[in-house]
Parts: structure tokens; C-alpha cells; sequence
């Protein structure tokens, strides 16, 4: 794993200790819209706390007599949370508002959270890291998911844990071009070849940098990265936005089409490279802080929250949140 680099390294974190107990971790989904009442599927919202998303599945697929695999969540919720989710299919949420509570704070840590947050307000958004919840309890689900892929390890009979595997490996890989952007001190600015990303439309080629970088300034735009598999959109070749997506795979020693025969599992795509950031609240108490936000559906909280804290080593208590 890549030391993540931090975006607003220029402002003071408020340091301190989140996750102290499930309470100090609520989520909230928003969803697209509301049930109808009919149909042949259940509509459920379960509130859970220090369970893993995987095992309330089971645990209700259990109750409700039916397998595994015919319950849907929207998005995997941390353990570590009082998370509040529906039965529904993955990507299937609009938003999250987390509200979060951070513990041994100092004075001041409000006004230096505020700061932070306000920066991240700004477009183009915050980066939309994948969280340490991503790579499973022992952080080793990535290098799990390459076995998979490289065929070191065949496919095993669960599908739904090889996906998860395979996803973790992507998600590091896109994690790797993030801090390579943001390293670089390119995370704002638009490339030759980048494949952006039009708020609430579709993705597109950037072949006039100028035009498209006013476009980002406005929040307009979104730069993606790769989420590598066989359909994945790539850059065209020959262009700045191509060879830094390729040097990812060659740094790991994966082929371009190294995700061909897992295709069934994981065909590919783009995701933002930043997630607008809306809504912040911060409100101090004694030597505590309480902040909430609200993300598009697949942003982290934790990724947020290690750039208003730094330097704590206590953003993710347990990284096996999923």
C-alpha cells in the first residue's frame, strides 16, 4: 500500500480519536426514491451496530428463509456504526449524511475542522479514496483479489467474496492513481486524454484541456481513474492521461488486459476522482467534536475525516469494517 497523500496539507487537523464506540459512527442513507408498495420484493431498513454488512445479510437472508444472494444492500456499511440501510441493489443510494463524533480534541479543533471542510467544499471535491474498510479486516483482501486475477488462486464457489476480493484490488489500484495525481500536483488540473466525468451526465474524452480545465474550476466536471477491468474506458493511447493510468498496472506487474479472465467478476469502470462534499456541520463540545457531511453514494466518511484530523491514528479503529 501507497502512503496516501493529504490534499489540504497546508491546514492544521484537529488530531484525535474517532470510532471510540459504534455511536461516534452514524450513517444515514438517501435514497434515489421512495418505495411503491407493491411488487415481488421486501423493502427493509435495518439499523446495525458492530456487524458486518456481509453477516446482516445472512443473518437476514436466515430469518426471511431465502439464500444469501436474494437480498441486496445498496452499499456495504461499516461494522464499526450505527448504520441505517435498505435492502436494495449495490449503487442504489443518492447520498449518505454521516454524523460523526471525534474524542481528545484541543481547543480550537473546531475552527481548524471548519477550515478544512471549507477547502474540501470547493470544487472539484474532496478525494474519493477508498477507505481502509475496502481491504478487510487483515487489509489483505487486495492482495487476495491479485492471486485471483493473476490465477495464482482459482476461482472459489463464493462469487460474491471472489467479487469482493477482485473490487478490493481495483480499489488499490485506483487509490494508487489518486495519490499519484494528487503527489504530482495534478489532482486539479485536467490532462490530454483524461476521461471526465459531466456532473449528473455521462463521461467524455478530453481532447481541449483549456476549455475542460474552466469546466472542472466551475464544478462542472470530474476527473475519473481507472477501476481496471476488460470494459474499462481507457484514455487514448499516445496521451498523458493513458500512460499514467498504464504505469499503474506496469508498477504492480499486471498486464493491460490482466483482468480478462475474471471479466465475469469485475468488467471495469471509472470512478471521480474527487466527491462533493455538502452540507458540513461542525459543532465543539468538551474536548469533543462533532461533525457531519453529506457524500454521493460510494464515498468514504473516513476519507474525509483523515484529512480534517491528520495525523491520528485513530480514523478507522478496525479496518474491517465492511
Amino acid at each position: 500500500m501507497v502512503t496516501l497523500p493529504y490534499l489540504t496539507s497546508e491546514l492544521a487537523g484537529t488530531g484525535g480519536a474517532l470510532r471510540s464506540c459504534d455511536e461516534d459512527f452514524v450513517v444515514d442513507e438517501e435514497l434515489p426514491y421512495a418505495p411503491s408498495g407493491a411488487g415481488d420484493h421486501v423493502f427493509v431498513r435495518i439499523e446495525k451496530r458492530g456487524l458486518a454488512t456481509l453477516d446482516a445479510v445472512r443473518m437476514l437472508a436466515r430469518a426471511l428463509d431465502v439464500r444469501d444472494r436474494d437480498v441486496g444492500v445498496a452499499g456495504m456499511k461499516d461494522r464499526h456504526a450505527v448504520a441505517h440501510s435498505h435492502k436494495l441493489r449495490t449503487g442504489h443510494v443518492r447520498a449518505n449524511r454521516f454524523t460523526l463524533r471525534v474524542r481528545g480534541v484541543a481547543p480550537g479543533a473546531d475552527e481548524r475542522a471548519r477550515a478544512v471542510l471549507s477547502a474540501l467544499s470547493q470544487p472539484p471535491g474532496a478525494p474519493n479514496w477508498y477507505g481502509e474498510q475496502r481491504f478487510g479486516r487483515d487489509g489483505d483482501n487486495a492482495a487476495r483479489g491479485r492471486a485471483l486475477v493473476t490465477g495464482a488462486r482459482p476461482l472459489g464457489r463464493d462469487r460474491r467474496l471472489d467479487r469482493l476480493m477482485i473490487s478490493a484490488l481495483q480499489s488499490q489500484l485506483f487509490n494508487h492513481w489518486l495519490a499519484a495525481r494528487i503527489t504530482d500536483g495534478l489532482y486539479r488540473t485536467v490532462l490530454a486524454g483524461d476521461v471526465l466525468h459531466k456532473r449528473g451526465g455521462g463521461m467524455f474524452v478530453c481532447d481541449d484541456p483549456a476549455t475542460d480545465q474552466a469546466r472542472l474550476a466551475a464544478g462542472e466536471l470530474a476527473i475519473t481513474g481507472p477501476m481496471f477491468g476488460d470494459r474499462m474506458r481507457w484514455p487514448p493511447e499516445a496521451t498523458p492521461a493513458f500512460a499514467r493510468e498504464a504505469e499503474i498496472l506496469a508498477r504492480e506487474g499486471l498486464a493491460a488486459d490482466a483482468f480478462a479472465q475474471v471479466r465475469a467478476l469485475a468488467e471495469g469502470t471509472r470512478r471521480d476522482a474527487a466527491i462533493e462534499v455538502r452540507d458540513a456541520a461542525v459543532v465543539a463540545g468538551d474536548s469533543t467534536l462533532e461533525v457531519a457531511f453529506t457524500l454521493p453514494g460510494g464515498g468514504y466518511a473516513t476519507a474525509v475525516m483523515r484529512e480534517v484530523m491528520k495525523g491520528s491514528d485513530r480514523v478507522d479503529a478496525d479496518p474491517g469494517a465492511a
